[in-house]
């Protein structure tokens, strides 16, 4: 029996520092066998990927999964392009806004999803230097709050 639920094997937490992400999509990959069992090993690196539509599949780039150790000749090449499955109206859908408003479309995450390899496709728009530097500021006050408030119970109390 296959298990239930969703197990997040890798995550690109570069993605939300370097991009503002609109809006999340969930997609199947196309896999070979020995690609599958490195992924469940975690030895995926998602950080420079990115997806384009070509000829009206959906295609993920530059996601580095590692061969994997016990796969000897029938191992893949780790930096192949890999087919996302979406439907066609999804598809075409994502196309439109990444040719028209300047969007990108970024892998987030790679998970298990009811024993079944999924991937989490950002629609992002880059972030800009000054951006970054509002986040991190907005960050940093947060953190003094938060710090003020605990001290302040503490003297309470």
């Amino acid at each position: 029996m296959r298990q239930k639920g969703i197990k997040v094997l890798v995550e690109n937490r570069r993605a939300r520092h370097d991009y503002f992400i609109e809006e999340t999509y969930e997609a199947g990959l196309a896999l070979r066998g020995t690609e599958v069992k490195s992924i469940r090993a975690g030895r995926a690196n998602l950080r420079d990927g990115f997806a384009r539509v070509d000829d009206g599949q959906l295609i993920l780039y530059n996601v580095h999964i590692s061969p994997y150790e016990q796969g000897n000749r029938f191992n893949h090449d780790p930096l192949r392009p890999r087919v996302l499955l979406m439907h066609k109206r999804e598809i075409l859908r994502l196309l439109g806004l990444t040719q028209t408003k300047g969007y990108t479309l970024i892998p987030t995450k790679l998970y298990l999803r009811d024993g079944k390899v999924k991937a989490e496709i950002g629609l992002a728009k880059g972030k800009k230097l000054y951006d970054k530097r509002d986040a991190a500021a907005e960050r940093d006050a947060k953190r003094e709050i938060a710090r003020a408030m605990r001290a302040r119970e503490k003297g309470e109390n």
